[in-house]
């Protein structure tokens, strides 16, 4: 068996495969890796030009589109490589760009999950929005990661390229180990996508592991293949996903003093969208983000109770990403 399961997730992303996926198997030592595709449900050609292209990769078949995060529950049940590498399809690769990752799994039994650099593909220079150098979580629940502050990305200049310890991997490229998948129970389905890798990542490092940024990996990401960037439904899963990890995963006493807050400060969110930004889609994906999040209370408090509730793991920033950023004007992870 091969020490690593390289598996993409797609659905009708036909052009991407023929994209990005010979540059992977060219960039890739078969003697390292096992390449799947975990396809759901789609219509398009992808497995016809998977079949025809690249016999070697291994094509798992979903039986519906179950989404980002049940996708990959459905389909990684079938893979048993010790170690995976979960991928989005709009994902180049760069020359030895598993061995560094590897070498540390080999050499840290703590590691729980770890991902590469991730540099934006329309723009090589700068962090891609979604995966950076690593992400972070402040108090609130809010994300950073180093390269990228809310909506202000930064060029890359080597500034983060040192191996640290995150709080979260990016969901576009992200290792872990197959047992501590299975132990900390897999994605949670019910996001769909978005955020799920930080609910994950939460529960790994709960659970007594490491997630780590390794940066002498490099990839980029195009972006946006799924869902686009300002979409309304990339919005609301944002807006609903975040509430979900915090009633999910906090004590009882960070939960009492923190979800408050976080409701607030969302509804201070949307009223500035509709009187300064006039992003009416803001509001929108805020409004039944709060009614869904209502609706699946009895389910969240279901799940709370199978879960180690730590709180906050070591690995959060101590300041408030948002404070620092409209008051204090910050837009770099170094500022804080």
């Amino acid at each position: 068996m091969k020490s690593c399961a390289i598996v993409i997730l797609n659905w009708n992303g036909e052009q991407f495969l023929r994209d990005y996926l010979p540059t992977l198997v060219s960039k890739t030592p078969e003697a390292l890796a096992q390449i799947y595709i975990v396809d759901n449900d789609s219509t398009d050609q992808s497995k016809a030009f998977i079949v025809d292209h690249f016999p070697q990769v291994k094509w798992i078949q979903n039986s519906k589109n179950y989404g980002f995060a049940e996708g990959y529950n459905q389909g990684l049940i079938h893979i048993e490589e010790p170690l995976y590498c979960l991928m989005n399809s709009d994902i180049e690769v760069t020359d030895n760009w598993l061995e560094p990752i590897l070498e540390q799994f080999e050499t840290q039994p703590h590691l729980g999950a770890a991902q590469p650099k991730i540099l934006d593909l329309r723009n090589r220079t700068q962090f891609e929005y979604a995966g950076g150098s690593g992400g972070f979580y402040d108090r609130l629940g809010y994300a950073v990661c180093r390269g990228r502050y809310f909506d202000h990305v930064e060029e890359d200049k080597g500034q983060y390229d040192d191996m640290i310890p995150i709080f979260w991997a990016s969901g576009c490229c992200i290792f872990i180990r197959k047992e501590v998948f299975r132990e900390v129970g897999g994605f949670d389905g019910d996001y769909f996508a978005h955020q799920e890798e930080i609910d994950l990542c939460w529960r790994v490092n709960n659970y007594g592991y490491t997630v780590l940024s390794i940066p002498q990996s490099t990839v980029y990401h195009y972006g946006g293949g799924s869902l686009p960037y300002g979409s309304y439904f990339k919005s609301f899963l944002n807006f609903r996903n975040s509430l979900y990890n915090l009633f999910k995963n906090l004590t009882a006493l960070q939960l009492a003093i923190v979800l408050p807050l976080r409701l607030t400060l969302d509804g201070i969110a949307a009223i500035h969208s509709v009187l300064v930004t006039k992003k009416m889609v803001v509001l929108k994906s805020i409004f039944f983000a709060h009614i869904d999040f209502y609706k699946h209370l009895p389910k969240l408090i279901a799940k709370r109770k199978k879960i180690q509730h730590k709180g906050y793991p070591n690995v959060i920033v101590k300041k408030h990403i948002l404070i620092d950023y409209y008051l204090f004007k910050c837009n770099k992870f170094s500022q804080l």
